[in-house]
């Protein structure tokens, strides 16, 4: 058995193999809701042959909507569409997950293919839907400058991370995530260039960590002890958050209660530049946090290939492959894998829905 196809045990949640779909931003939501096309898109990768799938990032306040689109857990109201869609993951055969996320300082913009320039009309009128960010300092071009809160504005955006927590284990989700990577609010928090505060939460590197260490503390306590808790990182942000400034961070995740770090870079600026966009761009990061940190890691960023995949998880630089362009592309990319690395039964990833008719096919050397 290959390692990508070899289960794997994260607290008391088992992960039939070590592909996962990541969060990906559909900006489909009603309102907040789930939709039809949530639904679906969640549908078609599931069923795939995964052994996570994460729901995109959704927003723990109104203010934290990056858009119109954005999926919503800041309420009740939102809980019955969760359930079901998280039920509906299960049924396809993978373990439901979702990332829980704030866009501080890049709220309110239009949908990527629609520009992506700050909202205009109606919606830009809501007054619940204001921008915060760590400073009242702009992501830059064409961004509005934050509303900062005080300290106590701060300790209530945490709460809103627990609370929203707390209905995605009642909507039954079994694995959780916090976005702290791509330039959203909690990476603010830890840049010195986005935050510029002069409080508890502004400073010192333990200050501007703070932010995210108090969000896990309070989602891993009401987060059960047999499920999983990742953090997306930007390990490198690329302005001046350093890899190493990740290794010390996730050495105190860890010791907090966080089983794997999902290991991404980028979003707050480019003054100090980047890898090249190639194939597996960002697979060192999640190397070295995994060696220097002592925590597993999901290797994310153009990785394409089963064999590539395959290799990542053998020389050891991540415990997890996230595959988001590839299933963009091919929804069956992991029974695909599965076919190209020579599993045994790889039909058995498929719900009966597709098996039965897809196997029939391959008797009879149908391509």
């Amino acid at each position: 058995m290959s390692k990508l196809f070899t289960p794997i045990d994260l607290r008391g949640v088992r992960l039939r193999n070590r592909i996962v779909i990541p969060p990906m931003h559909q900006y489909a939501a009603d309102d907040g809701h789930v939709s039809d096309w949530t639904m679906m898109n969640a549908g078609r990768f599931a069923a795939g042959g995964p052994g996570l799938f994460f729901v995109e990032s959704t927003k723990v306040e109104r203010r934290g909507a990056g858009t119109v689109g954005d999926l919503g857990l800041w309420d009740d109201k939102f809980v019955p569409g969760m359930t079901r869609l998280a039920s509906f993951i299960r049924r396809c055969g993978a373990v439901p997950g979702i990332q829980l996320g704030h866009s501080g300082r890049k709220a309110k913009r239009f949908r990527p293919w629609e520009g992506g320039h700050a909202l205009t009309g109606p919606e830009a009128e809501d007054p619940t839907w204001r921008i915060v960010g760590p400073s009242a300092i702009a992501q830059g071009n064409g961004y509005e400058t934050p509303e900062a809160p005080d300290t106590e504005g701060v300790r209530q955006m945490v709460a809103n991370w627990v609370a929203a927590a707390v209905r995605a284990r009642d909507a039954g989700f079994d694995v959780l995530e916090i976005h702290g990577a791509h330039g959203y609010l909690v990476n603010q928090f830890l840049s010195d260039v986005a935050n510029q505060r002069t409080d508890e939460y502004g400073g010192s590197f333990e200050n501007r960590t703070r932010f995210l260490c108090e969000i896990v503390e309070g989602v891993r306590g009401i987060w059960p002890d047999d499920k999983p808790l990742f953090v997306r990182l930007s390990v490198e942000d690329h302005a001046n958050w350093t890899v190493e400034d990740s290794i010390a961070l996730s050495k105190r995740l860890k010791e907090l209660g966080v089983d794997v770090v999902d290991c991404s870079s980028g979003g707050i600026g480019r003054t100090q530049g980047g890898p090249p966009l190639e194939v597996g761009y960002q697979v060192p990061y999640a190397s070295a946090l995994k060696r220097e940190a002592g925590i597993m890691t999901m290797a994310v960023g153009l990785i394409f290939d089963p064999e590539h995949a395959e290799e990542i998880l053998q020389t050891g630089d991540a415990d997890l492959i996230a595959v988001g362009r590839g299933v963009q592309n091919e929804p069956n990319w992991p029974f695909h894998a599965a076919v190209a690395l020579g599993e045994e039964a790889p039909f058995d990833l498929l719900p009966d829905q597709q098996k039965y008719w897809l196997a029939n096919r391959a008797k009879r050397g149908w391509r």
